[in-house]
């Protein structure tokens, strides 16, 4: 049995990370439904508001698209979090959260990256599990409690297990996002997940009306590594060709990025669908830790790195044993 207190804000705001992304912004819709839904049954949660999905930025075009295709509106922003009750999906670490983050009251975590800084006075439900997406836990908590999926939630859920795990390419995936994404399919109605899964990661390619920085930061987490402050995009393309003349643009703009931010290294993975692998462009004050981390040298602005495909479970942690060594 899980137990809520009940809280005396308005509602109860379901947020995801900066920057969002598809499983964040749908995370969100679809945990606010749980959550409202729970509200209706003795003994599992006791919230006494509503809640609301939010997002902490406009949405990407991959996102607008799976959220038209499935019939709901974009999250409302929020930006501030001082004074108001919050439930957070797909991240717990601070530098992702909303400003003033330690006024507000958090009531609930969903996620399935690492544990964050994150802290609260009290017990709250938090489940994260090491799995390819937050749509995968939260399948798990609707089998978990009884409450209906409806078609159109399922193709939320189904959307953001296969772009987080890149329609299964990476390294995160597991086989239970496999097995939750064909019973996802099955209630929302797609016969084909690996053509859906295309049609999904196929809207973020288009970078043509973006400018580098947007280019850079359409994906980009900030790091503490060693003590050092980096930043790490990525952006996934069907074919790289469709970047590669502006290369020089993005490289410029990431030292612009690094000197107004006080980085230690801004590293922008341009990650090949079709070829799985990634061309990650650095700019850092510690070029040997490319080869700590990868093993490759880094000559010019980037190295090539085969098969790596995901910012979570390939890049972050070798950089981070990486800059502790520097």
């Amino acid at each position: 049995m899980i137990l809520i207190a009940y809280m005396t804000h308005h509602v109860v705001y379901v947020v995801g990370h900066m920057n969002p992304d598809t499983d964040s912004v749908c995370s969100a819709i679809v945990f606010a439904h749980l959550l409202n839904e729970w509200r209706k049954k003795d003994g599992l949660i006791k919230l006494d508001k509503e809640a609301v999905p939010a997002i902490q930025g406009e949405p990407n075009p991959e996102t607008k698209f799976v959220l038209e295709k499935f019939g709901f509106d974009v999250p409302e922003i929020l930006d501030d979090a001082e004074g108001k009750t919050l439930a957070l999906v797909d991240f717990s670490d601070k530098s992702q959260a909303p400003k003033n983050i330690d006024k507000a009251e958090i009531v609930a975590i969903v996620d399935h990256h690492k544990i964050g800084d994150i802290t609260t006075p009290n017990p709250i439900l938090f489940v994260n599990l090491p799995v390819g997406c937050t749509g995968t836990v939260l399948k798990l908590l609707f089998d978990w409690t009884g409450v209906e999926i409806t078609k159109e939630l399922a193709g939320l859920m189904l959307a953001s297990i296969l772009s987080d795990t890149v329609i299964f390419k990476s390294a995160t995936t597991t086989e239970l996002d496999k097995k939750v994404a064909e019973e996802l399919a099955k209630i929302a109605g797609i016969e084909d997940i690996t053509k859906f899964g295309i049609d999904v990661k196929s809207k973020l390619s288009d970078v043509s009306g973006l400018s580098a920085r947007e280019i850079i930061t359409r994906d980009f987490k900030d790091f503490d590594m060693g003590g050092k402050k980096v930043g790490i995009g990525q952006i996934e393309l069907i074919d790289l060709n469709l970047i590669k003349d502006r290369i020089d643009e993005i490289y410029e703009e990431m030292k612009k990025m690094k000197e107004e931010g006080g980085y230690a290294g801004i590293f922008l993975m341009l990650t090949d669908i079709m070829k799985e692998g990634t061309e990650l462009l650095v700019i850092t004050d510690y070029p040997q830790v490319v080869e700590i981390a990868f093993g490759k040298k880094l000559e010019g602005k980037s190295v090539w790195l085969e098969g790596v495909m995901s910012r979570k479970k390939q890049v972050v942690p070798p950089l981070q044993k990486a800059f502790e060594q520097v």
